[in-house]
This record gives C-alpha cells, sequence and structure tokens, in this order.
C-alpha cells in the first residue's frame, strides 16, 4: 500500500503587502486616548531612529525596508542596552572606528592626487577629520569596556557657624560672636566692645626699667 505525500505549500507574502509600511497604533477606549496612543508611537526613539534611516538610504533600499520589522528591531536594542548588555554599542562603535577609517584613507588618497594646492589642503583636512572622529569612536569605545574609576571626596558638612582658616574668615566669625555676646548681656545693661581701651594697672610690674647701656669706651 503506497502512501501519497501531500506536498506543502509555502505561502509567499504578498507584493502589495510586503514589505509592510504602515505602523499599528492601539485604539484607546476614547479618542483622547487613542490620540495619545498616537503620539507616543509618533514620538517614540525607535520611529525617530526609523525615519532617520528612511531618510539616508538608496529609494532601492528603503523601498525594500519593512517598517514594523525595522521599529521592533531599534526597540529591542534599546531594551538590550537597558539590561546592561552594551555588545550591541560596541560592535556598532567598532563597525563605525573601521568606516571612518576607510574614509581617511580614501580622501588621503584623492588629496595626492590633487594637482591644485587648495584642492590638496581641502581634501587633507576632510581626511584629518575623519582620522579624529575615528580616535574619538575608539576612545569612546575604550570608555566602555574599561569605565573610569572616580573617587568622591567626603564631604564635612556641618551645622551652624563654621570657621575658615583665612583672615578675613576668622575676623568675621569674631565679630559674629562680639554681637552675639552683646545681645546676650543687654538684659544687664552690659556691653562687651572688644575695641574699647583697657584700664591702667596699679600693680608694680615685676621688671624694672633697663639701665644706661655699658658700652666699650673704645668705640
Amino acid at each position: 500500500m503506497q502512501h501519497k505525500q501531500k506536498a506543502k505549500q509555502t505561502t509567499k507574502p504578498d507584493a502589495n503587502e510586503y514589505p509592510r509600511k504602515a505602523l499599528e497604533c492601539r485604539a484607546g477606549n476614547n479618542a483622547d486616548q487613542t490620540g495619545r496612543n498616537y503620539a507616543d508611537l509618533i514620538t517614540s526613539p525607535e520611529v525617530a531612529a526609523y525615519r532617520v534611516i528612511n531618510a539616508c538610504e538608496d529609494q532601492q533600499v528603503a523601498s525594500k525596508i519593512d517598517v514594523p520589522g525595522l521599529v521592533a528591531t531599534l526597540r529591542n536594542q534599546a531594551e538590550t542596552t537597558n539590561k546592561n548588555d552594551l555588545s550591541q554599542a560596541e560592535a556598532m562603535l567598532m563597525n563605525q572606528a573601521v568606516a571612518l577609517q576607510s574614509i581617511f584613507v580614501r580622501l588621503t588618497e584623492k588629496a595626492l592626487n590633487q594637482e591644485s594646492l587648495s584642492s590638496f589642503d581641502t581634501m587633507m583636512k576632510l581626511a584629518l577629520k575623519a582620522q579624529s572622529q575615528c580616535r574619538t569612536t575608539i576612545e569612546a569605545l575604550s570608555t566602555i569596556k574599561n569605565p573610569p574609576v572616580v573617587f568622591a571626596k567626603q564631604a564635612n558638612i556641618t551645622h551652624g557657624h563654621q570657621q575658615i582658616n583665612n583672615g578675613t574668615a576668622t575676623a568675621l566669625h569674631a565679630r559674629e560672636n562680639q554681637i552675639q555676646q552683646n545681645e546676650l548681656l543687654k538684659d544687664n545693661h552690659e556691653t562687651v566692645d572688644s575695641r574699647a581701651a583697657s584700664a591702667t594697672s596699679l600693680a608694680h610690674s615685676s621688671m624694672e626699667t633697663l639701665g644706661e647701656i655699658n658700652r666699650s669706651k673704645n668705640s
């Protein structure tokens, strides 16, 4: 007894429907909610990135872009980054550095083939800019791979008056203390003033006046 196997039929996407060019927007419970959903979709980072990519690519390439698929890919890449997986960013920076290196080489070749000095100068400036951007890209990649260590110095924060070790701040601090003391002694009709002259002391000094200095007779 022979068993006939049915040939599997593969369905091909309709040329009029694929690649898809429309993005689906969730309908809300009311018109206001639907409008907000549409605004969230239009202002989302992945849709903004798609619009730039679509404008930059050649018409033949842009016509083959599946918009929902590209937007989903961009969204997944962002979610991966949010999970601290920077493999996509590292690959992107490395590929950009290689592309910038190719631009530097090509512009340098064109500069060396120029006959006029002005054309040579213009091409070399563009080539060196590409080389500088390549170096900056590699530095960014190195920072991601080996982030710098930041040492935070602990701040000593206290409440109330603080004394700063310099002449002006110390004088102001002493003056503030003098004013506070005067305020406290107002009830007793007493005033403390550091600038007042001190009274003459009647006590005998333990040191007497120096006598005449004995000098040598021969000068």
